[in-house]
């Protein structure tokens, strides 16, 4: 079950992250400016952030399947959209349909891996998360197969069918049956649990800023090396390969050693890493410091997902932990859901630079935040 999950959250990302390398080619090719770009990216990440609390919530009251195999076949929806649809609506529906299904799979398939190794949580959420850089890795050289000898849209409808493969094989593994109950949420008592103490509110407004800069930063950071480092789009697609390669082999580590030690102390390194990091890479233009910044950039920011997500599942109730975690990441990635906007108006009317040296800084807010409780 759990390769199945996580092989599952690889290909969807795997197909999201398609869109980062491939993004100057649609604009070019949809005649949109970066702006647009960026508001349609946001619309797919709203989307995805309104539909985790209802999904976890449901999930606990119902059973994890009965939310997990609906995402798949959305997901299959939407990917499908992005290869068959034309022009700008068809490419707005095809991110609306994709949030959708991305939501409704994305805390179930956690909460059920969370059920699964409640001794190990922290080793099952980052491998897990490392299906992110599975398919950020592998969207990075299809993406550079793709401008080479078809279309932009030519890689979406395989990520469809690869999913429509892992749907059948967890009807296949899945021992739970499929309960829909009347959907009710008591969304007042979920709130009052995450708010109750001001150390929870930091944590939540800490990994609230962290989601901001990386809805900002993995959307735009292809385009960004081409406009501001001067980099081919190729060679723009393979620095962004590197992000991947990173988060694949830190994840797990983070994961399991958060299981031994203090997951918010390694929390702060990782932001404040992160977040020197990326005010280097803001502002060199040396290919060597480029490459070096990418490296460390990742290492510091890619071990964060999976010890926010356990740090949540940590303090939820047993009846209560994928209401909690979903409402915490529609917290999460409602604000990861700005990011693009903010880089693509930043871009648009100033430049890179300034939009991601103002993501730095909300790395180092964010750092800051937890190192207050700890």
């Amino acid at each position: 079950m759990l390769a199945t999950l996580s092989l599952a959250w690889g290909v969807l990302q795997l197909g999201r992250f398609l869109l980062s390398p491939l993004l100057p080619t649609i604009i070019a090719d949809l005649g949109i400016t970066e702006a647009t770009a960026g508001v349609a990216l946001a619309l797919f990440q709203g989307i995805y952030a309104i539909t985790q609390y209802p999904g976890g919530e449901f999930s606990d009251r119902w059973t994890r399947a009965t939310l997990i195999v609906p995402g798949l076949v959305v997901l299959v929806l939407g990917f499908t959209t992005f290869g068959l649809a034309g022009g700008l609506a068809g490419f707005v529906l095809a991110a609306a349909v994709t949030g959708l299904g991305k939501g409704l799979f994305a805390i179930p398939s956690r909460a059920l891996l969370s059920d699964l190794f409640v001794e190990r949580r922290g080793r099952a959420m980052g491998l897990y998360a490392a299906g992110t850089d599975f398919g950020g890795l592998l969207a990075s050289g299809v993406a550079i197969l793709a401008l080479t000898y078809a279309t932009w849209r030519t890689p979406f409808v395989p990520v469809a069918l690869l999913l429509v493969g892992l749907t059948l094989l967890f009807v296949h593994w899945s021992t739970e049956g499929y309960t829909v109950a009347r959907p009710t949420l008591d969304a007042t008592g979920t709130v009052r649990r995450l708010v109750a103490s001001p150390a929870q509110r930091r944590t939540l407004v800490a990994f609230s800023l962290f989601y901001f800069m990386v809805g900002g930063f993995i959307n735009f950071f292809p385009t960004f090396l081409i406009e501001s480092k001067s980099f081919s789009q190729e060679l723009a697609s393979a620095s962004f390969a590197i992000v991947f390669v990173v988060g694949l082999a830190i994840k797990p580590v983070a994961g399991d050693v958060s299981d031994r030690f203090s997951r918010e102390s390694i929390a702060v390194v990782g932001l404040l890493v992160a977040a020197v990091a990326l005010g280097i890479l803001s502002f060199v233009q040396t290919p060597l410091l480029v490459y070096a910044s990418i490296a460390v950039l990742a290492l510091g920011y890619k071990m964060e997902f999976p010890l926010a997500d356990t740090i949540i599942v940590d303090n939820a109730p047993d009846g209560g932990m994928g209401a909690d975690l979903g409402a915490a990441r529609a917290l999460f990635l409602g604000a990861n859901a700005l990011g693009p906007a903010y880089v693509g108006i930043t871009a648009t009317y100033a430049n890179y630079v300034v939009a991601f040296a103002g993501l730095a800084v909300c790395l180092l807010v964010a750092a800051g935040l937890l190192y207050w409780d700890l």
